[in-house]
């Protein structure tokens, strides 16, 4: 995987990082930050937020990591759209360094929104088997309706971020000590 290869036609990231079943450190890695509208959830709009944090983007002189590869996280009414970097800093608005360390866990779904409930539960049971905080769930899609046919599919990539918890590895501890 080479960065700065140029996205898809369609948008879609032609490639993207191999973090499938991994736990990731992206601690201070340089991200654009879109916002987007959202109704209970669901984006309104996705594909022009997308397209308005490219240009903004390369208005800026800057560099998408893996271009087209971006974390959505979706709210009730406003989400956001992070873009990996290549840059070491910037003064653009917009831009910003992640928290310090900021591990994410990993999965590739094959399947659409719909296919996503189950992996996220498994994802989150995991994480507290091991004394892990669950915090924010992105999506990253990497294939579209043009383009998953002649990409395998539908495929989705969903990074949790978690943090340590003292408070869990305590509870863990003690289960432990009882059987």
């Amino acid at each position: 995987m080479t960065e700065n290869s140029a996205m898809l036609e369609c948008g879609c990231p032609s490639v993207y990082p191999e973090w499938d079943n991994e736990d990731v450190d992206l601690g201070a890695w340089l991200v654009h930050e879109q916002k987007a509208p959202m109704f209970l959830h669901m984006p309104i709009g996705y594909e022009s937020c997308l397209e308005r944090q490219h240009r903004d983007i390369k208005r800026l002189q800057l560099s998408e990591r893996w271009p087209g590869f971006c974390l959505t996280q979706s709210a009730m009414f406003r989400g956001r759209i992070l873009c990996p970097l290549t840059e070491d800093n910037s003064p653009a608005r917009h831009t910003y360094r992640l928290a310090n360390p900021f591990h994410v866990r990993t999965r590739i779904v094959h399947g659409d929104i719909g296919a996503i409930k189950g992996t996220v539960r498994e994802i989150q049971s995991e994480l507290l088997d091991e004394a892990k905080m669950p915090r924010e769930l992105y999506l990253s899609y990497l294939t579209c309706p043009r383009c998953q046919e002649e990409r395998g599919g539908t495929k989705i990539m969903l990074l949790r971020h978690w943090v340590r918890s003292k408070k869990l590895q305590q509870r863990l501890e003690q289960q432990q000590h009882k059987n």
